[in-house]
C-alpha cells in the first residue's frame, strides 16, 4: 500500500528551551529615547526569558525509514549551533552575533535561522528535508517567526527570511 500521497509533503517541527538574558538598549538612541521605545525591557541589569525554539523541517519522507529526517541530527545541529550559544548566557555579552546587535527577539529569531541555515546546508543534501521555519516563543503573549526561503534548483536560495511577530492579547 502507498501510504503516501502523490505530491504531499511533511511538516516536522522540533522543539527546544533555552534561558537566557538580555538587555534591549541601542547605542544610536538616547538614554531617554531607550527607556521610551523599550521600557522595562532597557532595565541596566537586564531581565530573563525561558525561551521555547521550535524548529520546523519540510519535505517527503524516507521511502525505507518512513522519517522526513533523523531527529538526532536535528537535535545535534540545533544543540551545537544555537544552544551552546544561548542557553543560560547573557545574549548582549556572551553571544559574539549581538556586539553591536540589539538582542530584541526578532534578532534572535533571525540570528538563529541565519545559523541553523548555514549549517543546514552542510548537513543535508539540497534535495533533502528543508528547514521551513524558526519560531522563538518569548512570553506567553509574543512570539517571533522566521519563514526561510525555498531552495531553487541548483541550491540557489529565493528572497531573504521573512520574520512575522505573533502577539497574543489577553
Amino acid at each position: 500500500m502507498d501510504v503516501e500521497p502523490r505530491g504531499s509533503v511533511i511538516r516536522v517541527t522540533h522543539r527546544y528551551q533555552f534561558y537566557a538574558s538580555h538587555r534591549l538598549h541601542s547605542p544610536a538612541l538616547t538614554e531617554q529615547e531607550n527607556t521610551a521605545v523599550y521600557g522595562k525591557c532597557n532595565n541596566p541589569f537586564g531581565h530573563g526569558h525561558n525561551y521555547i525554539l521550535e524548529v520546523t523541517i519540510q519535505g517527503r519522507p524516507d521511502p525505507v525509514t518512513g522519517l522526513l529526517v533523523n531527529r538526532r541530527d536535528v537535535d545535534e545541529l540545533v544543540q551545537t549551533k544555537v544552544l551552546q550559544l544561548f542557553d543560560h548566557r547573557n545574549i548582549n555579552k556572551d553571544v559574539p552575533e549581538f556586539a553591536a546587535l540589539v538582542p530584541t527577539t526578532e534578532n534572535v529569531a533571525l540570528t538563529v535561522a541565519i545559523l541553523l541555515e548555514a549549517a543546514w546546508v552542510l548537513r543535508f543534501p539540497v534535495s533533502g528535508p528543508r528547514l521551513t521555519r524558526v519560531h522563538i516563543q518569548e512570553t506567553d503573549r509574543n512570539g517571533f517567526e522566521v519563514l526561510l526561503p525555498r531552495w531553487n534548483p541548483g541550491g540557489q536560495r529565493s528572497p531573504e527570511p521573512a520574520v512575522e511577530q505573533e502577539q497574543v492579547f489577553a
